[in-house]
Parts: C-alpha cells; structure tokens; sequence
C-alpha cells in the first residue's frame, strides 16, 4: 500500500464539506501528517506568557488535510488506525483567560514551556519536587466533514469527531467515524504529548506533531453515529487491558453521557447479540465512564468503556 503524505501547509481552519481535498487516496492506504502545534506556531520553545496576550484566536486549533478516500460515502464508518506518532522536543501548557473549566477562578494567564525527554518518555512538571509526566502522545483532533453546509468551527467536538481531545487515542490505537459526505474528507492536527482525562484547563502538553494513520472505508459498522474507538493495550491505567469504547457529544453532559451508553447497547447488540436489556446490564457491571472532554464550548465528550478482556472468545472489531 501507498504511503501518502499531506505537508504543515496543507491546513485549514473550519469544518466544511467545500474545502478542496488535499490528496485523495484509496481505502485502506495510509497517509503522513506534518502538524503545527493548537497555536498554529504562535508559541514557539523561547516564548514567554507574554504570547499569550498576542494570540490571534482565530488561528488556534488548526487541523491539516483533508484527505478523500475513494469509495467513502455517507452511511459508511471511517476506520482510523494510528501508527505512529512523533513530537516535538518541547511543548507547552497555557491557562488562556476566558478557556477552561475553572476560566471564573482562574483569571490570570499563564504559560509553561516543557522540555520532552523523547527517550526516557517523560517530562519533568517539577523536577525539584520530581513531579514527572509520562509522555502518551496522540492527536487532539480527528475527524471528517459534516454533511451540513456551512463551516463549523474546530474549537469544539462534534458527531463526527473534530476536538475529541480523548487521550486514549495513541499509538496502537483505532478510531471510527460516521461518514456524511462522499470521501469523508478527513483532517488531524493538535498535536498533544500528554494530557489527562477532560483537559481541565484547556489545554494538555500541545506540541507539533507528525503522524501516520491508515484510513479504511468500513460498509459493516453503520452503526457508529459517533466516535467509537479501540485503545491499544497498555494506554490506559489498567496496563494491558484494551478497551472498546462508545462516546456522546452534547452540549448537555447528562444527554452526552445517556447517547455514550445508547450507542454501547446498540454496539454489543450488533457485535455480541445481546438483547437492549443484557447489554444495559453489562454496561452497569463491566462499563467505565469518562469524561473525556469538558472544556471545549459548546459540546461535551463522555465516554463508555468496556475491557475487550470479558469478550474470552469473540475479540472486539
């Protein structure tokens, strides 16, 4: 299969189905992303809080492509495998006034610039009182074209992913998509070297990013209405567990959490046979649920996680 490629300038700055195609590939072929950091290179290794004050929003959360995948149409699922992610050497975290769940509290803008130990995986938070971060790299954004008209902003997450910010989504690691428009038009960036659960503040350790994923048109998965993953087996707190997981994006957290557990019962109907009633069970005994985002206005990601591990004989798809 090809190895496609899609350069730092081949960005865009909105959601929309009329934005010309970067490359267009075939299913199943996989494709390189060379991604500026959420500041679209407003922050840089030397920069000091005082860049916060000049960002030019309207430049922040850009994503690079998108790529049309031939014989991708609206009803299909986009399958996204990430195979291999590489930062930068450095990143950074910012409190940006008027962003994060506690903006109210948290008034004062910040900025810290870290240093990545790409080797040992780490980043030290606080050497002195060795507070170190492990490095989980994944894109904060993924996702394909709405099939509304218009262009819809890339702050928040939506049904069809965009600013999903779900950390569990490294290397290893496979995302489904509900497809809308014919190719479904995909785009990735926000490069992140770590972040935990919500993003709380807004931000994680954004850095720039190049990243390889293989995208295959799946006709067997129409029932992924919104994004549905896989994790890869030592990516989350349970080492070597894998886990599938369903999500609900609402900019209700209480709808988005009900959306997260309908779409689960639906996904071990059609994969495991269960009957509504089984599956809602097995979700009660077996399901976590996440806050995977909380931060980016208007929407929520909440997410269900089942351990792959329960399935002895039928390995999840």
């Amino acid at each position: 299969m090809s190895i496609h490629s899609v350069k730092r300038i081949q960005s865009h700055l909105a959601w929309d189905n009329s934005i010309p195609p970067a490359i267009r590939i075939k299913s199943g072929e996989s494709v390189s992303f060379d991604c500026l950091d959420a500041s679209n290179g407003q922050i840089t290794a030397i920069s000091t809080t005082s860049a916060i004050s000049s960002l030019i929003f309207a430049q922040l959360d850009q994503v690079n492509g998108p790529v049309y995948i031939e014989r991708a149409e609206p009803g299909d699922t986009l399958q996204v495998e990430v195979l291999d992610i590489e930062t930068a050497d450095w990143g950074w975290t910012a409190l940006i006034p008027g962003f994060g769940l506690l903006a109210d509290e948290f008034t004062e803008q910040a900025l810290k610039v870290w240093s990545l130990d790409k080797a040992g995986w780490y980043a030290w938070f606080d050497a002195a009182k060795t507070i170190r971060i492990p490095l989980r790299p994944f894109a904060g954004e993924m996702g394909v074209a709405p099939g509304k008209t218009g262009a819809f902003s890339t702050i928040p997450p939506y049904n069809t992913g965009g600013n999903i910010d779900t950390k569990h989504l490294t290397v290893g690691s496979t995302l489904f998509l509900p497809i809308e428009v014919p190719g479904a038009l995909f785009s990735i960036g926000d490069g992140h070297a770590a972040q935990g659960d919500g993003e709380v503040c807004g931000t994680a350790i954004e850095t720039p990013m190049k990243v390889t994923v293989r995208l295959t048109v799946r006709k067997d998965k129409s029932y992924v209405k919104s994004p549905q993953f896989t994790t890869a087996a030592k990516s989350s707190q349970a080492v070597d567990e894998e886990y599938y997981c369903t999500t609900g994006i609402d900019s209700d957290m209480r709808e988005a959490t009900r959306s997260a557990v309908r779409h689960m019962i639906e996904f071990l109907g059609v994969e495991y046979k269960l009957s509504s009633v089984d599956a809602y069970m097995l979700c009660s005994v077996a399901g976590d649920l996440r806050l995977h985002e909380v931060v980016d206005m208007p929407n929520y990601v909440v997410g269900i996680m089942i351990p792959k591990s329960i399935f002895v004989n039928s390995p999840t798809r």
